[in-house]
This record gives C-alpha cells, structure tokens and sequence, in this order.
C-alpha cells in the first residue's frame, strides 16, 4: 500500500491595509513581486553579516581588511569572534 503524502503547511499574512500598500508601492519601484521583496526584507533582518551571498571568503577577507586599514587585526578577530557567538544562539 502506498504511503499517503505529507500535507503541506498553508501560510497566510494578514497585513495592515496601509502596509500592503507600501510593500506593494515599494516592489513596483523595484520591479520585483511583492512576495520577492518580503523574502528579501526577511533574509536581511536574518541574516544581518549577509556572509551567505559570499562566494570567495578569501577574497572578501582580504577586501574587508584593505578597506578598515583603522581597525587593528586585534579587533578585527574580536568582531569574528564576536559573530561567530551570534550565530551560535
């Protein structure tokens, strides 16, 4: 006997008029979906160091350095470290 698939869970945002309004406003302006800039307002909130769009690490390791000449590497390692326990919890 065939094992019955699972149902998908249904998801439903009920918005303030005015806020789907300016969400609407705000993907026409931009020329994506609405849907496609929710997700994309999500993801930034979520993932606020945006290290997941990163292709080379290496190279954008180094870019990161050329351009904070200021910063010392001692404090550079600290704010490393400092992500590294953010996304731990």
């Amino acid at each position: 006997m065939a094992k019955p698939l699972p149902k998908k869970a249904k998801w439903t945002l009920t918005f303030d008029a005015r806020l789907k309004s300016l969400v609407i406003r705000a993907a026409r302006r931009r020329g994506v979906y609405p849907v496609a800039l929710l997700e994309e307002i999500v993801r930034s909130r979520f993932n606020p160091y945006g290290h997941s769009d990163i292709e080379d690490s290496a190279a954008y390791v180094a870019a990161m350095r050329k351009s904070s000449r200021s910063q010392s590497d001692d404090e550079f390692l600290a704010e490393i470290r400092k992500w590294r326990r953010s996304r731990s919890s």
